[in-house]
């Protein structure tokens, strides 16, 4: 029963964030609210909070079930994975404005589409870096926890990766139709 509230508790979350995310609410609201738009970007990353707070306090008391045995490769790939998996969160998160994602700072009109740096690569390299993260962290701790999280995460994804590219081929037409067309979105071409 704690993991099926866990993987609700998940798809709350999920739920949430992407109604919020999508632009026709956006829109809605900035009609009924006027330029009161960044209240709406406080609530919004004020609710994530308390709804990501509630997921851990949930999986602290979750009484820690081994789905695979632990071994020094799992710890291994574990570390490698999540800690890839921060890396490519934090260097990507660099193209974001905390001021503006908390709703201080006003959007731009004349934001440029973001195409350099591990966007030159993949399209979505938040998705893709927690992606590692929730891999690692499952094969580190083993548990049927981390699999809830991982799963519950896989199985948003696509919807995920919907949201958002309805909202920038909205927010930038043809280039990112461009963009999109000569970028994967989760895993870098080789060669």
């Amino acid at each position: 029963m704690d993991y099926i509230l866990l993987a609700l508790s998940w798809a709350l979350f999920y739920t949430l964030h992407s109604l919020l995310s999508a632009s026709k609410i956006k829109r809605i609201l900035e009609v009924k609210w006027g330029k009161a738009n960044k209240w709406y970007h406080l609530v919004h990353a004020l609710l994530a909070i308390l709804i990501l707070s509630g997921i851990t306090m949930q999986a602290l008391l979750i009484h820690k079930t081994v789905l695979i045995s632990k071994s020094s490769l799992t710890d291994y790939l574990g570390y490698m994975l999540a800690g890839f998996g921060t890396i490519i969160v934090t260097k990507s998160s660099k193209k974001y404005s905390l001021k503006r994602l908390l709703g201080s700072e006003s959007n731009s009109e004349e934001e440029k589409l973001v195409t350099s740096g591990l966007y030159s690569k993949i399209r979505h390299p938040l998705y893709a870096g927690l992606v590692l993260i929730f891999s690692g962290y499952f094969l580190f701790s083993g548990t049927i926890t981390a699999a809830v999280h991982l799963g519950c995460f896989l199985l948003y994804l696509p919807i995920g990766i919907s949201v958002k590219e309805k909202e920038l081929l909205l927010k930038y037409g043809d280039a990112y139709r461009s963009y999109k067309a000569s970028v994967p979105a989760l895993i870098p071409k080789l060669g």
